[in-house]
């Protein structure tokens, strides 16, 4: 399937199954690919260095995810340019993506399955899936600014989670649920390199404000 559409890069997520004999009969002819497979450990590591990241999804209503219709991905893909660097997710067949690994996706795809049997067989999502993102191949223009890598719009969740608990935001509880709901606000469309540096400037000046009026109000002693 890789080779099929000129996938050049193909990552799995541990847990995920060794290359066997039967893998390679099942490649036929596309070993380099298998040789070529590399693995990580978690999702935001397989996915650090990607300009965006689209989860894909059968579910309906879970959650507030910017949900992308398959006829939708072809100018998606377009606006963001032919050098971006697009992540497509796909989970396992029997659970799919969880909603914690969906809220760090640019957009989830929604396939067009029937409701009353929404779960597909997993080499035909991807084929599906892939198919349609050729459509936008070479079109677009190349944006102003670059487009900033998943790991760096991690970064800036991380950066503004500090920020966050420093003015007691999560003071209330749920934390978790809260900052998967930021994760969602700022990763709800893919960033430029300016506009992350913006947010995390936003954080920054936050974090020195609050140890500035710490230390004004610190009790002075007497030298």
């Amino acid at each position: 399937m890789a080779r099929n559409f000129g996938v050049p890069d193909l990552r799995l997520v541990e847990p995920a199954t060794p290359v066997d004999e039967e893998s390679r009969r099942l490649a036929s002819g596309a070993d380099d690919v298998l040789d070529g497979l590399t693995r990580y450990g978690s999702l935001v590591e397989a996915t650090a260095d990607s300009d965006a990241v689209v989860a894909t999804s059968s579910l309906r209503g879970r959650d507030e995810q910017r949900f992308l219709s398959l006829a939708e991905l072809p100018a998606f893909l377009a606006e963001l340019g032919p050098a971006a660097g697009v992540a497509f997710v796909f989970g396992p067949e029997r659970s799919g993506l969880t909603e914690q690994e969906r809220s760090r996706a640019s957009a989830c795809l929604r396939l067009p399955t029937r409701p009353e049997f929404p779960t597909m067989n997993l080499s035909h999502a991807v084929a599906i899936v892939l198919a349609m993102s050729s459509l936008a191949r070479d079109s677009g223009p190349a944006p102003e600014h670059p487009w900033a890598p998943a790991g760096e719009i991690e970064a800036a969740v991380s950066h503004w989670d500090r920020a966050l608990e420093a003015i007691g935001f999560y003071d209330t509880g749920h934390r978790e649920r809260s900052l998967r709901d930021w994760r969602k606000i700022v990763a709800a469309k893919p960033l430029n390199v300016r506009e992350v540096a913006m947010l995390r400037g936003v954080a920054n000046r936050i974090l020195v404000s609050l140890r500035r009026s710490a230390r004004l109000s610190a009790p002075q002693t007497d030298r």
